[in-house]
Formats: C-alpha cells, structure tokens, sequence
C-alpha cells in the first residue's frame, strides 16, 4: 500500500495548496483521501468525509493525519480552489508513468456535460469535460475543462499537448475536424481519423458528391477498398460498411486538400440498423492520415464510441456523475478527475466479478482488495 501512496504524492506534490500558512490538514492527506474514498464508493465530499472516519485508523499508517480527518466543508474548499489544469496535469503525468499505452490503438476524444454542475441561481451553466480514452487499454489518458466562453475546439489542442499518441489512432467525432488539430497530431507522430459532417461546408459537400456518385454505380470499377461487418443481438441487427480510397485523383477534389497535413484516405459509412423489421440508415463520412483500409477504419471507427459505453456510460451508472450536485468554482472539475482516477485502477484490476460499480463496493468493505486496486496501476 504505501509504495502506491508514494506513487501518487510523488506525481500531485505539483498542486499548489490554495490556501494560506495557518492550515490544519497536508493538502496530499486531502487529496488521498478524496481518490480513496472515491474509489471505495463516496460520490461527494460528505461521504469522502465519512470514509475517512470510517478508515481513520487504517489511514493514519499511510497519511500523516497530523489533526486527523477534515470535514467535508474542507474537502469542498480546497477542491473548489485547487488549479483545474495543475490537477489535470498531475493526473496525465501519473497516467504516463504507470502505464504504457498500446502502440497502434485507439485514441478516442469526446466531451461530456456534467448536467448537475449548473446552478441558475448564479448563472452558471453545466461544465464540460473533454477527455482521450485509450480503447485497448481501457484508460482515461487525461481531460481538460471546456471554458464556459469557448468550445471544445480550443479545449482539444490543450488536451493533444498532455498525451502521449505516438504511433496511435487518434479519433474525434466532426467538431474536432479541423487542421490545426490535424496538424498537431501528425507533428506529435500519431494519425488521424475525423468525422465530416454538414457543418463543414464544402468538404462535406465534396465528399458527398465523390461517394454519392459511385454509389449509384454500385461502386463498379471504383478505386474502393470495401469491408462489411454484421452483428446481431437482443432483436437488433446492426449492418456496418465502409469504402475507403487513397487515390490521389480523388484526394485531389477535396477542397483545400493541402492544408490538411498528412491526408492519405477518405471514406464513407453506411450504418442500417433493424428492429422488429424496421429500418434506419446513416451515413458517415471521415479524413484520416491513414492508408486506405476499410477493415481497419471501420474497427477504428467503432472503437471510437468505446468512450461512451466504456466511460461516459460509467460515470453515471457507477458514480452518479449527472446527479452530482458539487457546483462550487473549480470543485466539479477536479471531481472529475477523481472519479477519472477510479475508472482508471478499477478497469485494471481484473480478478473480481462485476462491474464497476460491484468494484467500488467491494474495495469499501475489503481493505486487502483495496490495496489490489491500488497496487495494480
């Protein structure tokens, strides 16, 4: 147990204390407690509170617990003034340091509303989340708030600069399809696969146009690599399908093809789903720096959405994350983080039976588990 304590004081020692000299409680005790209890079931700072009374003296082997364990007043307001960023970093750097991301993976960025986080009295809307989940390793790689003034355009590029993508797959859905987010993935050596949408004008246009073409000539004698995939399941039927060219005359009728860095293929899928025999059809199109290669763009594009089921899905089946009721300044950020870490240890312990959420319970009542968790980052 202590060499992970370690681990952790060793990358969040970083965070400056907001508060003044005259303190009661080490700000590495408050913020330990807080992971702890996180992970062991607490969704607030009432009952990361209680945790720490409950697991006093176990703690206190670890922790200096010098005035012994703060109120939940205390947890709120030194979360509520902690950096966002400073936080966020020190979870990416400790990300990095204990686990290695899968060459050639699936990097997935996707944003996410906290719906509880907003409070009207004040004016104050739901905060945004961003975040880059590595689908192999089922790991939060790192996050980064979206300013209430800006969108998650300007919050990508800040989230790109604290990763590790060498050698991977970076997907974002259309609001990240833009050069200079392409471009900084090509210069920090990982590829690209973005999703064109209507909102992109004439590259949309160009697109639908190239592929709409050759689809009514049911793609006969076109420079098309072509995969199809089929699942089936609970009276569902999903057809996936992707055609994907790197043919230079056809990159070349792309709009402004050269400011896109990098660029080697395009594609189209067409995703038809049935239920109870009726059916719905879209279709998607998508720029990558990579080779044209359906099999592996539609994998790549599936993968994607492991981010949903794999993360988002968790946050508020597991922890509650839209009923949290935390608003106060920075608080809702770095609570964010905290139950990031969670996922994190939890998804890589994989001995217990259950999900996420059993986890949580079991590393409460279970201080042996709870030191397995720990201990297997």
């Amino acid at each position: 147990m202590d060499k992970p304590i370690r681990s952790l004081e060793e990358h969040f020692s970083n965070v400056t204390d907001p508060r003044g000299p005259n303190i009661e409680h080490q700000i590495f005790d408050i913020m330990a407690i807080a992971i702890l209890g996180t992970i062991c079931g607490a969704d607030g700072w009432v009952e990361i509170e209680q945790f720490g009374y409950q697991k006093h003296n176990w703690l206190s082997k670890y922790l200096e617990l010098r005035n012994g364990i703060p109120s939940h007043d205390t947890f709120g307001r030194v979360f509520s003034r902690i950096d966002p960023e400073e936080f966020q970093d020190s979870f990416s750097e400790w990300v990095q340091a204990i686990h290695q991301v899968t060459q050639g993976q699936v990097i997935g960025i996707d944003g996410k509303q906290m719906r509880g986080s907003h409070d009207k009295g004040k004016g104050k809307k739901a905060i945004y989340m961003v975040s880059a989940w590595a689908e192999k390793n089922h790991l939060v790689l790192g996050q980064r708030k979206v300013s209430e003034k800006s969108n998650e355009i300007t919050a990508i590029p800040e989230l790109l600069r604290l990763i590790e993508i060498k050698g991977c797959i970076v997907t974002i859905d259309a609001i990240g399809t833009q050069t200079k987010i392409a471009n900084q993935i090509i210069a920090n050596e990982g590829d690209y696969l973005l999703c064109v949408k209507q909102n992109q004008g004439k590259l949309y246009r160009d697109l639908e146009m190239l592929f709409s073409y050759d689809q009514r000539q049911g793609f006969q004698d076109a420079p098309y690599d072509h995969a199809k995939d089929v699942t089936k399941g609970h009276g569902r039927i999903d057809v996936r399908e992707c055609w994907t060219t790197s043919d230079p005359e056809y990159l070349a009728c792309i709009g402004n093809v050269k400011k896109w860095i990098g660029l080697k293929s395009i594609s189209m899928i067409v995703r038809r789903r049935i239920i109870d025999g009726k059916e719905t059809i879209k279709t998607r199109f998508y720029i990558s720096s990579l080779e044209a290669n359906a099999k592996r763009i539609l994998n790549a594009t599936r993968q994607h959405w492991g981010i949903e089921n794999s993360l988002h899905w968790v946050l508020d089946i597991a922890f509650n994350e839209d009923r949290s009721r935390v608003r106060k300044d920075h608080a809702p950020a770095n609570l964010a983080v905290l139950r990031h870490m969670a996922v994190n240890l939890l998804k890589q312990e994989t001995s217990a039976k259950g999900g996420i959420k059993a986890k949580r319970l079991q590393t409460g009542w279970n201080e042996n588990y709870l030191i397995k968790v720990l201990s297997g980052a």
